[in-house]
């Protein structure tokens, strides 16, 4: 297999900088490319690349901003590799990937795969609270990918592998952001390709956020979810409400202790000890589980709530989902 690494990024060089150099480390002998598409930046990494043109087989592609999906369309439209490695600007890559990656595929090959996230020793605080509260499983961390599913495994976009058979089926990704990955692998399932998950392929994910850019985060991913539902009825869950549920159900804990009924809000509260004492268990740091209560509490309202705007949005008012939510649909150009 001939690897392609497709990476978009958009006003970002120096993430780009430091995954170059994690892909330059790679411990892997078979040759590969790395794409790079700068997704219409004002602040663009050109004189990044040309650092790395000495030591990597590297492809600079500039062009209009129209959303990291059709970007990565792209970038594997003008990708030389028979397999396609998709990745988030903000990740850094573990010397061992690519061998973990050709050794699943030789194994087991599926059309499309996706792989977990984890945290560096040298991520702040919050980028590490915030990693455990989108991994965990005691909060609504499995929408990143980082276990496995009882049905099938959605790959995520920021560590994610598709074949040139499966994208040319497909057409690659849509317009929508998020909810593109999801999109993607469901149309691949009723197209009849397989995904997997790869554990041993993690990346290290530097989410570059702070506590209100994450809430605006898991807002759009919420938002996102009932219209895959309306999109594709079989793959809905209720699952999917839980979010809402235990938002709704935290503020009836409240008002019942003005009754004095405590019970619900004792099980609240001995949740967020476990959520702490498991973190801290994780981490190691006691500012992090701290931390780890803030993000899976902005996690859980600002999924819940988007979820509960899109559903009444869309289920309610009966809007069509790009009239509703403008904001999560990328003009194609």
């Amino acid at each position: 297999m001939y690897f392609s690494f497709i990476i978009p990024v958009y006003n970002r060089p120096e993430e780009i900088d430091e995954l170059l150099q994690s892909i330059v480390l790679l411990d892997f002998d078979t040759a590969f490319e790395v794409v790079i598409i700068e997704d219409g930046s004002s602040i663009t990494c050109e004189a990044i690349i040309e650092k790395y043109k000495e030591e990597l087989d590297i492809s600079y592609f500039l062009k209009s901003n129209s959303g990291p999906g059709d970007s990565r369309n792209f970038g594997m439209q003008n990708a030389k590799g028979d397999y396609f490695l998709i990745l988030d600007s903000d990740c850094i890559l573990p010397t061992n990937y690519l061998k973990e990656v050709e050794k699943s595929l030789n194994s087991q090959y599926v059309d499309c795969f996706g792989g977990p996230d984890k945290a560096l020793d040298s991520f702040s605080n919050i980028q590490k609270a915030i990693n455990f509260s989108m991994t965990s499983f005691l909060t609504t961390g499995g929408i990143r990918g980082g276990t496995e599913k009882i049905d099938k495994f959605q790959p995520r976009s920021f560590n994610m592998g598709l074949s040139r058979a499966a994208f040319e089926a497909s057409k690659g990704f849509g317009n929508i952001h998020p909810g593109e990955d999801p999109d993607l692998s469901i149309r691949l399932w009723n197209l009849g390709y397989n995904t997997k998950l790869i554990k041993e392929a993690f990346v290290y994910h530097k989410r570059r956020i702070d506590w209100n850019k994450f809430y605006t985060q898991v807002n759009k991913f919420g938002k996102a979810r009932p219209i895959l539902n309306k999109w594709y009825p079989e793959y809905a869950k209720i699952t999917f409400w839980f979010p809402t549920l235990f938002c709704f159900s935290f503020i009836v804990s409240i008002v019942l202790l003005a009754f004095n009924i405590s019970i619900f809000s004792i099980l609240y509260l001995f949740y967020f000890i476990l959520l702490f004492l498991i973190a801290l268990i994780q981490t190691k740091s006691f500012q992090i589980a701290g931390f780890a209560i803030v993000a899976s509490i902005i996690q859980f309202y600002g999924y819940g709530r988007g979820f509960l705007t899109s559903f009444f949005n869309l289920n309610i008012l009966n809007k069509s989902a790009e009239r509703a939510h403008p904001e999560l649909f990328f003009k194609l150009k």
